[in-house]
């Protein structure tokens, strides 16, 4: 596996991110795929701050390693869920289904699905952006990932993260070939 600046910027062996998978992706599956040296996601999905900080500490118990989680923005727990993260000092936050602007100042990864949300992202500070196509699962855009990765890539001068339908070597490859410097996977990442 290749290794690229966002290996530096996130302090990972791999560029590879697991998804975060509503109900699926816990504590325990984002430490295992940070100890493998990817980077593990806990997904916040519509658990109340007081679960994700919890599974916060499950993966904090079980790595040293960096791990994210992910934020769903239309959550209705979003602002306790967005504090607790902050709290716990989490090292990747990422996020999806909306504009995660009025969070920026508490962290600063975001997912995007047009140029317009890369720029503004870009803008407000992010670190890195993860170009989601509509592979991934379908609820973030309507653009496919091969698509909108190279367009997210001309549009800003962050690391790109390609997610979406990137299930093997293939996907990896072409991704990094239309400018992203990682990757995202999901469901691959439970088989």
């Amino acid at each position: 596996m290749i290794r690229t600046p966002l290996c530096d910027l996130l302090g990972i062996e791999y560029p590879v991110f697991q998804g975060g998978m509503a109900w699926i992706a816990d504590g325990k599956l984002a430490a295992a795929v940070s100890e493998g040296g990817g980077l593990g996601i806990i997904a916040a999905g519509n658990a109340p701050g007081d679960a994700v900080r919890e599974q916060i500490q499950v993966a904090k118990s079980l790595t040293s390693r960096p791990f994210g989680v992910n934020i769903m923005l239309m959550s209705p727990f979003v602002e306790e869920v967005a504090q607790v993260v902050a709290e716990e000092k989490v090292a990747v936050v990422t996020t999806g289904a909306g504009n995660p602007t009025k969070y920026m100042a508490l962290w600063k990864e975001a997912v995007v699905a047009s140029v317009a949300m890369a720029k503004l992202m870009t803008r407000l500070g992010a670190s890195a952006l993860i170009a989601e196509g509509g592979e991934s699962g379908g609820h973030v855009g309507e653009l496919t990932t091969m698509v909108l990765v190279p367009q997210i890539c001309d549009a800003t001068t962050l690391p790109v993260i390609a997610a979406g339908g990137i299930a093997d070597g293939r996907g990896v490859a072409a991704a990094f070939m239309l400018g992203a410097c990682g990757v995202q996977m999901g469901t691959r990442v439970l088989s």
